[in-house]
């Protein structure tokens, strides 16, 4: 077994102790970094760690963020009928690797479509981070920005070094057709952002944030 105290890409504690993948950046820093100034986009958000990662960029009970639960899959989605139904607002999904493995086909829809103001960031840590961090599929050999290329998404980017993320936060925002950020972090199980879970409370923050209070 890999030693976690020597090995860089083992940083991950608790429940993600021992375990390893292919990128090594900071999840919670490295998402922040790239979403950059978070004030006037809208964010669907897919479970436990992409929630916690956007929520940690905007604050906790922002409004503009609708994180899903209980949904595993459904965010990409979700982001592309937003992104059809507010032209003039950004949209932007951050969803994990496991998640968008579930729904990939999604990215085809999304590509002939192809909504400006939609991007994608998938947080790929290699591993099912809801269920017990098994290792997931892009563990083994699956690169989902190949898949996003293949199913016709011009703006892709691959960030696994910090010096890489400047260019993928510009491209998220161009704003020139949709855009994917595959971002390759290390394993680690970092604490969860809280927030109120009633559906109908974050239904409602978040169609106010999108039209405006009642």
């Amino acid at each position: 077994m890999t030693d976690q105290s020597t090995d860089p890409k083992a940083i991950g504690g608790g429940r993600a102790a021992g375990k390893t993948a292919s990128g090594h950046l900071e999840r919670r820093a490295a998402v922040k970094a790239l979403l950059g100034d978070t004030s006037d986009a809208l964010f669907i958000s897919g479970l436990a760690g992409a929630k916690s990662d956007v929520l940690e960029a905007t604050g906790a009970d922002c409004k503009r963020v609708f994180p899903l639960v209980g949904a595993m899959g459904a965010e990409a989605a979700m982001a592309l009928g937003l992104a059809l139904a507010q032209p003039n607002r950004r949209v932007v999904c951050v969803t994990g690797d496991g998640e968008l493995l579930m729904n990939v086909g999604t990215l085809a829809t999304i590509a002939v479509l192809n909504p400006p103001n939609l991007s994608i960031l998938c947080v790929d840590n290699e591993h099912y981070g809801e269920t017990g961090f098994q290792r997931s599929h892009t563990g083994r050999g699956v690169d989902l920005a190949k898949i996003a290329e293949g199913a016709g998404i011009q703006a892709v980017r691959t960030v696994i070094e910090e010096s890489e993320i400047p260019d993928a936060a510009a491209m998220l925002r161009a704003g020139n057709g949709t855009a994917f950020v595959l971002l390759k972090v290390g394993v680690s199980d970092p604490p969860g952002i809280s927030r109120n879970r009633d559906a109908a409370l974050n239904k409602n923050w978040f169609r106010e944030a999108v039209l405006g209070e009642a």
